[in-house]
């Protein structure tokens, strides 16, 4: 009985048989994983080594690719374990936890989009107030609640689920999620249905809501202004945009793959892109789109710095290493 209740594994059922395809699909994977990763990471020590980049915009871009790292480490780990696996049984602890992970993930992503929003708004509509508003202490207490409050509301969500008695094991994902475990239950929901409402109104449709207010009052101020002010404002603005549009799609797809029935295939790729595209846009997006960052990469370039060299004499040699 208590096995059926309370499953110790957990079945991803999306997973399909790809015979000999499943090698190359997992260096692929590990590619693009090694790709995320060195992306991310470039963006994180840029913004570290240049004091210039100290500033709360690029600390929020800082804190979107740490995130990024996160979030991606909590599906990659498994998913490539999985990939060359023949049964893909995932322990009943092991599941909580990349539910854990990859919904915190999601959360602070929004949270933070929402943050990079106010920090814009303030930029753009009450410039004068901007250094007394957006001080290291208010960034700070940001960057704390935008990391705290998902903490606590996805772990209250984790924790309900965990402790439902369960009619089945099999989760139709190829990562586990959180409503397809409650959907397994054999008692009343309604706690657990009330929660995660709370918990997805708190942390995915209050921020983005909070995103479009601040830039419908953004495209306000601007209609008035001249267009050299217009293109400064777009070439702030547009990279946040743009990453707030397609992690919007993404959250989308996310939530309608967890409420209907779609073509097993179509699922995988949503399921994919939902963890996937995010870690692999924002650093391309932010990398080229501020001229700030742009500058930071090209002067961390090795070529670079020996072309530099070569120019002011001061190392010669650097052309025979």
């Amino acid at each position: 009985m208590e096995n059926s209740t309370y499953p110790p594994y957990f079945n991803l059922t999306m997973f399909v048989n790809m015979g000999n395809y499943r090698y190359p699909t997992f260096v692929l994977c590990l590619l693009l994983y090694a790709v995320i990763i060195s992306a991310n990471l470039v963006i994180i020590v840029a913004i570290l080594r240049e004091k210039t980049l100290h500033e709360p915009m690029y600390i929020f871009i800082m804190c979107l690719s740490v995130n990024a790292l996160y979030g991606s480490a909590g599906f990659f780990f498994r998913f490539l374990r999985d990939l060359l696996s023949d049964t893909h049984l995932i322990p009943r602890s092991a599941c909580l936890i990349q539910i854990y992970v990859i919904y915190t993930y999601a959360s602070y992503e929004l949270t933070l989009l929402a943050i990079m929003a106010y920090d814009r708004y303030v930029a753009v509509c009450q410039p004068l107030h901007y250094h007394s508003k957006m001080t290291c202490r208010v960034v700070s207490k940001l960057v704390g609640f935008a990391w705290i409050y998902p903490a606590f509301s996805v772990g209250a969500c984790v924790y309900l689920a965990s402790r439902l008695p369960l009619c089945g094991n099999k989760i139709p994902k190829v990562f586990c999620a959180n409503w397809p475990v409650v959907k397994l239950s054999c008692v009343n929901t309604m706690i657990n249905n009330f929660v995660g409402m709370f918990v997805t109104t708190s942390t995915v449709f209050l921020p983005l809501a909070f995103v479009l207010y601040t830039y419908v009052h953004i495209f306000l101020i601007c209609r008035k202004r001249s267009p050299e002010f217009k293109r400064k404002v777009i070439q702030s603005c547009l990279p946040h945009i743009v990453t707030f549009v397609n992690y919007s799609i993404t959250v989308f797809c996310d939530i309608l793959l967890s409420r209907i029935e779609l073509n097993p295939f179509l699922a995988v790729l949503l399921s994919l892109e939902f963890v996937v595209i995010p870690p692999i846009v924002n650093p391309l997006v932010y990398g080229l789109k501020l001229p700030e960052i742009r500058k930071c990469l090209l002067r961390m370039l090795p070529l670079r710095t020996c072309l530099t060299n070569v120019r002011n004499k001061s190392s010669l040699c650097c052309l025979y290493k």
